[in-house]
């Protein structure tokens, strides 16, 4: 009894000891993971071109769609407080890519557009000898190929028969009055008759009513002038035929490329419909005088076209490698390193000790944009390691620690989650709360008509219809009831509203067609962040892109229609662009 005793006192021993540990321990660990848990919120997801938006958790920037990155910064001012230091986490998630700086020879890459077109020294126009009527036409249509001699159309000429006449009676009295004869014969040879045509008729003996067109060179019909039934005069212009076996491909260079080409140079380009294909060629010729409306002068390849593949009109794109006069190596870094807003250009430099990695914002003054990257005249030396990929994630982090940065350069108050003068909860709320009803849509919707009656008038290169439609987009932007907007919505629509108001009064006022396209790139902005934001209208509507704008850096503009009809070249180069996004 008393053994069965002591048992059950070690087992009830032991089961208290096991319920302590679990309560003192489990607690212990519970703590851990909540404090674990209390860490990972301590991460803040931000967008690398929005720094105001932050979240706790991942998602997609409200403003433009881009992946949320986590950032976090570190409190220990051991090393230079200007520094920004980031997790290792955060760089790996941002793509924080760096190189060192080197210095190399600089080669300036010059992307050029153009078409293929006519050679036009080998332009010819078919014109007719004989006045009267087209009684038949064999050739009927452009794009048709001819061969010199061939018939082209059939023409009757009461002139005509009237000179045959005149040949039957001098051809009578030949041998007495053979001086009539050869002039009877001389006035028909005058109307591009042949020899064997006048002996023809004459050994028929009858009167012709209908003579033949023939071509007088080869080629291709590219302009086809007349029509059964058309009466003509002599030396009307009936065809224009052109000899494409040779052809010029026309491309377009900016004034600021213009120093940086020269006759003489390579040029490698492709061809949109032979994508397969490099083609190859120089400089030939290089346009003395600069288009007023689109700003570009044409530079001149002249090249051979063996079984007519190239076709006229076809869109090429080109590169020429410049080397840059200079006596000696220079520091080149990647257009991805360098980040600026107006005059200001900045890059960040890396630091790296052995117990973590920092970067340290410095300005920097550009030399020539050398197509991939940009001559770097003050700065940066030798050796040092720059962000290349990932700087507007750097950038950001900075905007989030008060930390100098490109839009900052002083520095400023650290970004918190609450709002202590930063951005306004309107404008850090995702699109699905700032969604508006079918009353607002219909006050937005004579706004977007307006804008795409000023989208079309650049389209058409036509300038003064563009500065009336913007001042009609500003006058239509008045008549906007804010009234119908309302919460978060109102307060953002106020915002935009001024912007709008100031862009499109500067557009209405100014005197070029390419200040205005200036102006319409900034009033596209305004009105695709409206579109994005507050949602679909009552129609799909595309978000397009054109790569070439402001020096490749691109631009985007709002249309009803798929098809690329490009506002910022106009005619020039029309189809440049594509679709980036369908709002619906």
């Amino acid at each position: 009894m008393k053994n069965r005793k002591t048992i059950y006192i070690a087992i009830a021993t032991l089961v208290l000891g096991l319920l302590l540990g679990w309560m003192i321990f489990g607690s212990a660990a519970k703590s851990g993971q909540a404090e674990a848990h209390d860490h990972t919120e301590d991460t803040i997801w931000t967008c690398s071109m929005h720094p105001q938006i932050r979240a706790n958790e991942p998602g997609a920037c409200p403003l433009c769609g881009m992946d949320l990155i986590p950032l976090s910064t570190d409190s220990n001012d051991d090393g230079n407080p200007l520094e920004i230091r980031m997790s290792p986490t955060a760089m790996q998630l941002a793509n924080v890519q760096t190189s060192i700086v080197t210095k190399q020879k600089p080669v300036k890459e010059v992307r050029m557009n153009g078409k293929v077109k006519t050679d036009e020294r080998n332009v010819y126009s078919q014109s007719s000898h004989i006045p009267g009527r087209i009684e038949k036409l064999t050739v009927n249509f452009t794009g048709e190929t001819i061969q010199k001699g061939q018939v082209l159309a059939y023409i009757y000429s009461p002139e005509l028969v009237a000179a045959q006449e005149e040949l039957f009676e001098a051809h009578k009295i030949k041998e007495s009055q053979p001086s009539l004869f050869s002039a009877a014969k001389e006035k028909l040879k005058n109307w591009k008759l042949t020899e064997n045509q006048i002996n023809k008729i004459l050994a028929n003996g009858e009167i012709q009513e209908q003579f033949p067109i023939l071509a007088d060179v080869s080629g291709v019909v590219t302009d086809k002038r007349i029509n059964l039934g058309d009466y003509i005069q002599k030396g009307q212009s009936l065809y224009e035929i052109a000899d494409i076996n040779t052809v010029w491909v026309l491309f377009d260079v900016y004034e600021s490329d213009i120093p940086w080409i020269k006759q003489g140079d390579k040029v490698e380009f492709t061809v949109r419909a032979l994508s397969n294909e490099k083609f190859k060629g120089e400089i030939s010729f290089i346009d003395p005088v600069i288009n007023s409306n689109t700003r570009v002068a044409s530079a001149r390849v002249i090249l051979k076209n063996p079984g007519q593949r190239l076709k006229p009109d076809m869109f090429v794109q080109g590169i020429i490698e410049s080397q840059l006069e200079v006596n000696e190596e220079v520091i080149v870094v990647p257009k991805s390193a360098v980040m600026w807003t107006g005059e200001r250009s900045v890059v960040y430099v890396k630091n790296t000790t052995s117990d973590k990695v920092s970067f340290l914002m410095k300005m920097v003054t550009l030399g020539p944009s050398l197509g991939d990257g940009y001559l770097i005249k003050e700065g940066l030396e030798v050796g040092e390691e720059i962000a290349t990929n990932g700087t507007f994630s750097i950038d950001a982090a900075a905007q989030l620690a008060g930390k100098p940065s490109m839009m900052s350069p002083e520095g400023g108050v650290p970004v918190s989650g609450h709002n202590h003068g930063g951005a306004s909860h309107s404008e850090t709320m995702t699109m699905e709360e700032m969604s508006i009803g079918q009353k607002e849509k219909d006050a937005l919707s004579p706004l977007f008509e307006a804008y795409f009656t000023l989208k079309d008038n650049l389209v058409n290169d036509d300038f003064n219809p563009g500065i009336s439609s913007a001042k009609q987009m500003f006058e239509t932007l008045n008549q906007v009831d804010m009234k119908v907007f309302t919460g978060d919505a109102h307060d953002f629509w106020m915002k935009r509203n001024d912007q709008l108001k100031s862009q499109l009064k500067n557009a209405a006022a100014t005197k070029d067609i390419q200040k205005l396209r200036i102006f319409f790139e900034q009033i596209s902005e305004e009105m695709i962040l409206l579109l994005k934001t507050f949602g679909a209208m009552d129609k799909a509507i595309y978000i397009e892109h054109c790569p070439m704008v402001n020096n490749d850096k691109g631009a985007d503009w709002l249309s009803l229609e798929s098809e690329i009809k490009n506002p910022y070249y106009g005619a020039a180069m029309l189809k440049c662009g594509e679709v980036k996004q369908v709002i619906k």
